[in-house]
């Protein structure tokens, strides 16, 4: 009798472990349209073309740093092999205290890779078409809404752009060309008519995708100029992550752009 007793509490303890890893995440959607920059502050610590960018860079420090200095949301980097990332990071950001919306950024092409998403405390996953066919990035954009997960569709091209008829939360335009890792930040300016007139314009609401423009973006003044396009999401790490202080360069970065 007591081990039965023990085996049922165990089992209901189990079924409210699940009912959390499904549970509704901070919104990445509702912060970047309820925020005055829409900056998503990323730690990255290396990258493939730039080897590495703040190796001694902790996970435990600077998100929270981030989240302190103004941030609307954050993206960590959980690829290990190019960018030097893991998914602890992700915990290790949310036990040091950070709240915000998290976005895994990694290249998914698995649904393993969204359980692990949801396992380590992210809000959002990223999807990215050059990597998925239109039926896959389906799959996999139902099953991460069925674990609570947000998704952030990136593109790249005008090619891609029907991929945001699939109902993402978010669509990101990517500013790096993903063969030869140079940005060019017009890409997002090219494309954003165009995204627009397939997903609407996104507002508190309605259900239309939030655009989001990713790399390459130094100049506070570009922000504002996509802003005037329709974003309201800004992806920047490498420009942060450069600094001594990624936390004091963000606060830096949001005060030219709200003054």
């Amino acid at each position: 009798m007591f081990m039965q007793d023990i085996l049922k509490e165990i089992v209901a303890h189990k079924h409210v472990e699940l009912e959390q890893l499904c549970a509704k995440k901070p919104s990445l959607r509702e912060a970047l349209l309820q925020s005055e920059t829409g900056i998503i502050a990323e730690f990255k610590r290396r990258s493939p073309s730039k080897g590495w960018i703040k190796e001694e860079g902790r996970a435990d420090i600077i998100p929270l740093s981030y989240q302190q200095n103004g941030a609307a949301a954050l993206s960590i980097l959980t690829d290990e092999h190019y960018f030097g990332g893991c998914d602890d990071f992700i915990r290790q950001a949310r036990q040091s205290g950070v709240t915000l919306p998290i976005l895994y950024k990694n290249f998914v092409i698995d649904e393993a890779q969204l359980y692990a998403a949801a396992l380590c405390g992210a809000s959002a996953v990223l999807l990215i078409a050059a990597c998925l066919t239109k039926q896959e990035c389906q799959v996999l954009l139902h099953k991460a809404h069925e674990l609570g997960l947000e998704v952030l569709l990136e593109m790249h091209s005008e090619q891609e752009l029907e991929y945001a008829t699939l109902g993402p939360d978010l669509c990101g335009i990517n500013n790096r060309n993903l063969g030869s890792f140079v940005t060019d930040v017009e890409n997002s300016f090219r494309l954003a008519e165009r995204l627009r007139s397939i997903c609407g314009c996104a507002t508190a609401t309605n259900s239309a995708p939030v655009l989001v423009s990713e790399s390459g973006i130094s100049n506070p003044d570009t922000v504002k100029a996509l802003r005037q396009a329709g974003f309201r999401g800004f992806l920047i790490g490498e420009n942060f992550m450069k600094t001594a202080d990624p936390g004091q360069a963000l606060n830096e970065f949001i005060q030219s752009i709200v003054k």
